[in-house]
């Protein structure tokens, strides 16, 4: 079946950097653009980042509140996408999640927590 399992969550202090993976099976990983979301405590969840898939040129695309600081990307051989976050805010805490596009289909992960505070 469709998994999407995101790890590389955690506690960092502001400042601080974490990777975080998804690790996608059970679909066709390349026919999918990949994206990651967050969502804040009492916040509607918004996108964060981008990529779209290797034969539409894995093309990357970033929220303006990230941009500069973190970074998308796709390991097609081992299914799995990655979300670097480098100089994180407090305003980064959130619960950051997977998700699979093509065209109106759609899969999500379970989230994973990033909490940045000293």
């Amino acid at each position: 079946q469709v998994q999407l399992v995101e790890s590389g969550g955690g506690l960092v202090q502001p400042g601080g950097s974490l990777r975080l993976s998804c690790a996608a099976s059970g679909f066709a990983f390349t026919m999918y653009a990949m994206s990651w979301y967050r969502q804040a405590p009492e916040k509607e969840r918004e996108l964060v980042a981008s990529i779209t898939r290797p034969g539409d040129g894995s093309t990357t695309t970033y929220a303006d509140s990230v941009k500069g600081r973190f970074t998308i990307s796709r390991d097609n051989a081992k299914n799995t996408v990655y979300l670097q976050m480098n100089s994180l805010k407090a305003e980064d805490t959130a619960v950051y999640y997977c998700n699979a596009r093509y065209y109106t289909m759609g899969y999500w992960g379970k989230g994973v927590l990033v909490t940045v505070s000293s």
